[in-house]
């Protein structure tokens, strides 16, 4: 086969693709400010995003390097790093520094909260006083500690003439606590250090829990490249055999592949005979024959005879690493979707330290002091405190999430309850989605005897083929015969004698559609032919799912009949034969339609199109990178936590959106009574714990929602 011909392209001309990770991306108003900010730089024609992997791919011409890439973030207030040197954008000081900063806040808020409800009931005097002080020497090094994340991030952007959401969060927590230790010093009747700390808690335990989801996705690319063998023996031209790493691998080497490796790279079988386990890229749980000139892929599992491969692609270029890319960028138009709390946040914080700057300019032209106007601007600030718009979301998402977890399904990211409450379309994956994704054995037609025969020969043998009948045997309590001279051989079968009869269990001699063995007892032979099982209550999910308004479809890689079948069964339309590529081009086709897809699977091949989804879940027999792709994981043989997902999606959403009623409604009546000079700080402090009650009273409510829809 010969090279495709490299077309020549002018210098000046052409664009090359560079990649970084930013762990420092923080909230949602990153993704703008970063492709934005970096398209304004000259020689620089695109910036994508990826916020779930804090990834940024940059298009840009070759008289940019990669140091003045790294300055051009910088600029805009982000330390990024070589994709190459943090390939998953890890950064375990960062999370770790995250929670030692929320427990210690949450130590210091529930601490300071006992010395101010004390002084809110009524206490006076030196004692009130001394509560101050108690108070002060609690929350300055808890606020000086916790705060360092958000002060951080402010410095830098400021530094560069730029504002970020950590701003305006600063400007609050310091303004706060600064006039809380000036009443203190002055023995004022007030101090707000228990909102000051409240508010670095609330805001460290939301930026914790999301730093936490999104190292687990970003782990997903990590345990898919991981699938693939870490070296191979390669042949030597003197016929010996060396050690090569996979990253050393060259096309046009010759691999030996053992009995029960998994492949180093991709290849086409030179010599040999075996059988491959695909069922990681092709989602089929039947293994698969392969002969010499049949292509074979890294990550692939050898199961029997040795085989001789010559290399044909490596590192990147094999087939799973392609799976990988296609996930990494179908993860980029996931990014665009953006928590309802972020778009919320990004319209108060302006909006409420203007009020607060505009009230303290007003009542200073009116004629009050400095210190008045302060403690009304204070005021402000504490009664919009954004502690019940910051619950809105996150309490609704944890009951809703308690409630789905008692019924079998575990939602990773909160904001995957949008999404799922949006969906109108189900695509899902056949083997181990709707099917149980095991192969089980039909032998109704088979004896007692010919049982035990087949269980003794099937128990002996590792392939896929005899643990399926040895399952399906020893679930209908059968005791197996005993026999001697026990013999397996790769690619024919199980030979042994019962008593002086020779029985087998082997390759039928005829190949059918349908996955099979053949029994021999003696000259007597009995084909036993497998299917993988439908879930039992797959039908009845998919009722309740139509019911809900969506259109389920099937999109499968396994064979074409096998998956018409299946969708005559289930009354619903069906695609077999799809690689990874194409699931994801039927899904991109839907949402340019118009549509927001819902795909459930558990094949590797699903993750691209997992990634790609509205919204997307699997089940927790999913290959590792699926489950870490998916929104959400059900566990069990029950398919029915597919359709409860949606249904109490859809009322999460609905309380959402009265919690941000509330806390909207509360804000428009609050704000004036402030800016009027009318709340003092005390009252503003209850009224904000007060809204926050009510915010997570109203998401209680959540906790019965996930009963089973109607079939």
């Amino acid at each position: 086969m010969n090279a495709p011909a490299t077309l020549a392209i002018p210098e000046e001309t052409a664009f090359i693709d560079t990649r970084f990770t930013v762990p420092g991306m923080r909230c949602a108003g990153c993704i703008a400010k970063i492709e934005r900010g970096l398209a304004e730089v000259e020689g620089i024609e695109v910036a994508r995003v990826n916020f779930s992997a804090k990834r940024v791919a940059v298009r840009h011409s070759r008289s940019l390097d990669e140091p003045a890439l790294l300055d051009a973030l910088r600029r805009l207030g982000f330390e990024a790093q070589a994709a190459a040197d943090n390939p998953l954008a890890q950064d375990d000081r960062e999370t770790k520094m995250l929670l030692r900063a929320l427990a210690v806040a949450g130590f210091g808020m529930m601490n300071i909260m006992l010395f101010s409800v004390s002084i809110w009931s009524g206490l006076g005097g030196v004692t009130r006083e001394l509560f101050h002080w108690l108070s002060a020497l609690i929350a300055l090094p808890v606020v000086a500690y916790t705060g360092r994340p958000f002060f951080a991030s402010a410095v830098m952007a400021l530094r560069y003439g730029r504002t970020n959401m950590d701003v305006p969060i600063s400007i609050g927590v310091l303004l706060a606590t600064g006039l809380s230790l000036y009443e203190t010093i002055r023995g004022g009747e007030h101090a707000y250090f228990d909102s000051a700390v409240m508010l670095l808690f609330f805001l460290l335990a939301g930026r914790a829990l999301d730093a936490t989801m999104r190292n687990r996705t970003r782990a997903g690319i990590g345990a898919l490249l991981g699938r693939m063998g870490r070296s191979a023996g390669v042949i030597q031209p003197d016929g010996t055999i060396v050690r090569i790493e996979a990253d050393r691998l060259e096309p046009g080497m010759l691999m030996l592949v053992a009995a029960g490796e998994a492949l180093a790279a991709d290849g086409i079988i030179e010599e040999g005979r075996g059988t491959i386990d695909n069922a990681m890229l092709t989602g089929e749980s039947a293994p698969e024959q392969a002969a010499a000139g049949d292509p074979v892929f890294a990550g692939a599992i050898n199961l029997f005879e040795p085989l001789r491969v010559r290399v044909s692609a490596v590192a990147d270029d094999t087939v799973l690493a392609g799976i990988a890319r296609l996930m990494d960028e179908a993860g980029q138009s996931r990014s665009r979707y953006v928590r309802i709390a972020d778009r919320a946040s990004r319209l108060y914080a302006p909006v409420v330290h203007t009020l607060a700057v505009l009230a303290f300019v007003g009542w200073m032209m009116a004629g009050a002091g400095w210190h008045q106007s302060l403690v009304i601007a204070i005021a402000v600030l504490i009664i919009t405190c954004p502690c019940a718009m910051g619950l809105a979301v996150p309490a609704a998402q944890v009951v809703a999430s308690g409630a789905l977890i008692r019924k079998g399904l575990l939602v990773k990211d909160g904001s995957a309850l949008e999404r799922l409450a949006e969906v109108d379309t189900a695509l899902f994956d056949k083997t181990g989605t709707l099917t149980l994704g095991e192969l089980r054995a039909d032998v109704v037609g088979l004896d007692e005897e010919v049982r035990r025969i087949a269980l003794a020969l099937a128990q002996q043998s590792r392939h896929p083929l005899s643990v399926g009948l040895a399952k399906t045997l020893a679930a209908l309590r059968i005791v197996p015969v005993e026999l001697t001279d026990v013999r397996e051989t790769g690619g024919s079968g199980i030979t042994g004698l019962w008593g002086q009869v020779d029985v087998a269990l082997e390759r039928p001699a005829v190949a059918t559609a349908r996955t099979s063995v053949s029994l021999r007892i003696g000259q007597t032979s009995w084909s036993i032919g497998f299917e993988d099982q439908l879930r039992s209550d797959a039908k009845a999910t998919l009722f309740s799912l139509q019911a809900l308004g969506l259109r389920p479809a099937i999109v499968s890689g396994d064979d074409p009949a096998a998956v018409a079948e299946i969708a005559q069964e289930l009354g619903i339309e069906g695609t077999g034969a799809m690689k990874p590529a194409e699931k994801l081009s039927q899904l991109e086709d839907l949402k340019r339609a118009g549509h927001r897809p819902l795909m459930v699977g558990d094949g590797l091949n699903d993750g691209p199109a997992l990634a790609a989804a509205h919204a997307s879940i699997a089940p927790g027999t999913a290959s590792d990178a699926s489950r870490q792709a998916a929104d959400a994981v059900f566990i069990g043989e029950s398919l029915m936590p597919v359709a409860l997902a949606i249904q109490v999606a859809r009322r999460t959403m609905a309380i959402v959106r009265q919690n941000f009623g509330f806390a909207i409604g509360y804000n428009i009546l609050a704000v004036p009574l402030a800016v009027s000079g009318l709340v003092t700080p005390l009252i503003a402090a209850v009224a904000m714990s007060l809204s926050s009650l009510v915010v997570v009273g109203n998401s209680l409510r959540l906790a019965g929602a996930a009963k089973v829809p109607p079939a």
